[in-house]
This record gives C-alpha cells, structure tokens and sequence, in this order.
C-alpha cells in the first residue's frame, strides 16, 4: 500500500497494492494493521455503505455536525471525482478543498478524516461507490454545504448539468454553514 500526500496533509490517497494477470486481479481493500502503519490514523470503523449513481449525478458536500465521520471511500465500478472540503474553523486549511479521481481501474481509495464535507460526482455511465464510516449515520446531525458555492471555487472536473438530490439543491454556502471548532 502506497500512501499519497494530497495539498491538505489529513487528507490521504490510498493506492493498494494490485496483483493481476490474464485472470484478473486481487487487492486487499482494507487491512487494520497496514491502515494505521503506512497513514497514523487509528480510526475504527463502524459501518460499510454501498451507492450505485447514473453519470452527472452529484452527491455533496455532506457531513454530519455531531457525531462527525471519517470516510475511507473507493469506487468499484467506473469513475468519480471525489472531493474533501476541510471545515475545521481551527484548521489552517479551512475552506480549502482537494479532489481526486476513484475509478474501477485506479483502485485509489481517499481517507476523508472526521471535520470534513464530502461529496463526488459520477464521470463514468454508472459508478458504485463504497465507503467504511468511523461513526454511525445521524441524519438529525446531518448538514450540506452547496456544491457550487463560488466562494469555493471547487472545479467538478466534469462538463454538463449536475444531476442532485432536493437535499443538496438545498444546501447552504459555506459562510453560513454550520462548522466545526
């Protein structure tokens, strides 16, 4: 496992080690012990999520106020852009954002640490998109920052109409978005 500094130092692209030949390949998706070795994070997880989307459909900026998550989050089928939005208002890098592409064929996993918004939009025809939780989800606790918010300025990394739930159509800039300490 390969571990990739991203401009935001929580925020880590994870490469697996692939081993493939004329049959395919195997990797191993998660393994506790490397996890913690090769990136410092000793987070638990403790629940897994599974989403199936159709091209353009955005999903984000999501996080959850209380009960905050940490995502360790891969695509297994076609492609996204996924982007890490840091909302930590003691952080030296708060309101700054990086994204990266998860694809079926990259393998690339993203460590989006707990204080972050979250999101990504399907490149490919379909994308499933998996993701371990270090917290349970709490929609009570659950809050959107809007995806095209300009004093952002985060660059989707596709061309047409986003496909959006009422959810995120709803979502607030980041100035007037709850945030963490």
């Amino acid at each position: 496992m390969e571990v990739i500094q991203t401009e935001i130092p929580d925020v880590l692209i994870i490469e697996p080690k692939v081993f493939g030949d004329e049959r395919g390949f195997f990797l191993e998706s998660f393994n506790e012990k490397t996890f913690r070795e090769k990136t410092g994070v000793t987070a638990s997880f403790v629940q897994d999520n599974h989403s199936r989307s159709a091209q353009n459909v955005l999903r984000g900026l999501h996080y959850q106020i209380q009960n905050p998550q940490g995502k360790l989050v891969r695509v297994t089928s076609g492609s996204v852009y996924d982007v890490a939005l840091d909302i930590r208002k003691s952080s030296a890098t708060f309101g700054q954002w990086t994204g990266c592409l998860l694809s079926a064929d990259n393998h690339r996993q993203l460590w989006v640490p707990p204080g972050f918004a979250h999101g990504f939009v399907v490149l490919s025809e379909v994308a499933d998109f998996l993701y371990k939780t270090t917290n349970y989800y709490s929609p009570g606790h659950e809050r959107c920052i809007l995806w095209n918010d300009p004093a952002l300025n985060i660059d989707w990394k596709f061309t047409g109409k986003p496909v959006l739930s009422g959810k995120d159509q709803a979502g607030v800039p980041l100035d007037q978005a709850e945030v963490f300490a």
